[in-house]
């Protein structure tokens, strides 16, 4: 497993994220504080606190096309 810090702060950059992560097979999950979503979606992006850094965690160990893609959240 991998992790990355991003910020989305806005809608827009919500909806892009959500359509980059769902090119990919592999799991992938967010966190922020305790709470845990599916990076996969919209509403569970939405449901944690946006205006902190959350934490990307990809389960898988090839993942470094995905990691070149979030850099623009970083």
């Amino acid at each position: 497993m991998k992790s990355v810090q991003i910020s989305l702060q806005m809608a827009n950059q919500v909806k892009s994220f959500v359509s980059i992560v769902q090119k990919y097979s592999y799991d992938i999950d967010l966190r922020s504080d305790r709470y845990v979503v599916d990076a996969k979606s919209i509403l569970g992006i939405f449901s944690l606190d946006l205006s902190k850094p959350i934490t990307v965690e990809i389960h898988s160990n090839d993942c470094q096309d995905l990691i070149e893609e979030l850099k623009q959240f970083a």
